[in-house]
């Protein structure tokens, strides 16, 4: 196949997805909406899940139909990376001052959490590649305990931050008042369709990617199947921030990166050769510390709320985030397996 046509495909993934993803996001807010689900944390777990649904897919096919674990775990780590560089974009896009400086210090908690799961999961990649590996038949010993500390992270999260979410989508609701929730799950399922086909599809053109262009498939994982899979979140946040929505955007990042983690644990379930983490590559471990490190980056703009910003552009943190970004991706290109 020729070099041309990959890329074809995968411009056509990342179409399809990002324009089914902008769908899921609306109209799983009406639904959460129209059902009364938006005042509990169950309906704001239909809402976190909706821009991650991607990854899932992705995920699930890359471990069941493509056989490529290596991409499976990049997408996953490789879109906590990403998610958390979309910071910076918010803070270049937002004009009337930093981001850091306007945002709720709240998100530290959710930032918080997401450094517990992504440590956990980084340091499993680093322990399977020393062969050290417990399992409970063919799932890792660590699966059930990453669900169990993101179900403990989405029900402090929720809890924490019900009040502020809930008036946020009363006025969401509101934009939408000539469609009926028969309307919205019909649009919502069809949506979900062209993200599961695209996601299926996504790994197949990750693997022939890495074997034309010669790159590694951790690399092409982490980057490209990463960025495709993760253009729902840069919609849904670009949106909210447009309409004034700072925290809901920036909340919607950490959030994502929570879900994510749990999908390594799901990718588990499905990968029936043995825990999914002594069939990858060790280098893994590098984006994981990478996420850790921007997610901390993150954390100290929030509590130091830095007004300064270079060339009225954007503030030091970003740069940092940028900066790790990139350090990651290149690090991944020059040793990925």
């Amino acid at each position: 196949m020729s070099p041309v046509s990959v890329w074809l495909q995968f411009a056509l993934c990342v179409g399809l997805i990002g324009i089914a993803g902008s769908r899921l996001s609306r109209y799983g807010d009406v639904i959460a909406e129209k059902t009364g689900l938006s005042g509990t944390w169950i309906g704001l777990i239909l809402l976190a899940t909706v821009t991650s649904l991607p990854e899932l897919v992705t995920g699930i096919s890359a471990v069941i139909l493509a056989d490529t674990p290596n991409i499976a775990l990049g997408d996953v780590l490789g879109s906590c990376v990403f998610n958390l560089s979309i910071i910076m974009v918010l803070d270049f896009l937002h004009r009337e001052g930093s981001v850091y400086t306007r945002a709720s210090q709240g998100h530290i908690l959710s930032a918080g959490f997401g450094i517990v799961l992504i440590g956990f999961v980084g340091f499993n990649v680093l322990l399977a590649g020393h062969g050290a590996s417990f399992s409970i038949g063919h799932v890792g010993a660590y699966t059930p305990i990453i669900m169990v500390l993101y179900g403990i992270a989405m029900f402090t999260v929720f809890r924490y931050e019900r009040r502020q979410m809930a008036a946020f989508t009363e006025e969401v609701a509101e934009r939408y008042p000539h469609i009926t929730l028969r309307q919205a799950v019909l649009r919502y399922a069809m949506a979900a369709l062209v993200v599961v086909g695209a996601g299926t599809w996504l790994p197949f053109v990750g693997d022939q990617m890495a074997e034309v262009m010669g790159w590694h498939k951790t690399f092409v994982g982490t980057l490209f199947v990463a960025f495709a899979t993760s253009v729902p979140e840069v919609v849904v946040t670009v949106t909210a921030l447009r309409i004034g929505a700072l925290d809901m955007a920036i909340g919607n990042l950490f959030g994502s990166n929570l879900f994510d983690i749990a999908i390594v644990a799901v990718d588990d379930l499905f990968f029936f050769k043995g825990p999914i983490l002594s069939y990858v590559s060790p280098l893994h471990a590098v984006s994981t510390v990478s996420a850790i490190m921007m997610t901390g980056v993150a954390i100290v703009g929030l509590l130091y709320r830095p007004k300064t910003r270079l060339f009225q552009t954007v503030g030091w943190a970003s740069l940092f985030l940028l900066s790790l970004y990139l350090l990651n991706s290149y690090v991944l290109y020059l040793y990925g397996e």
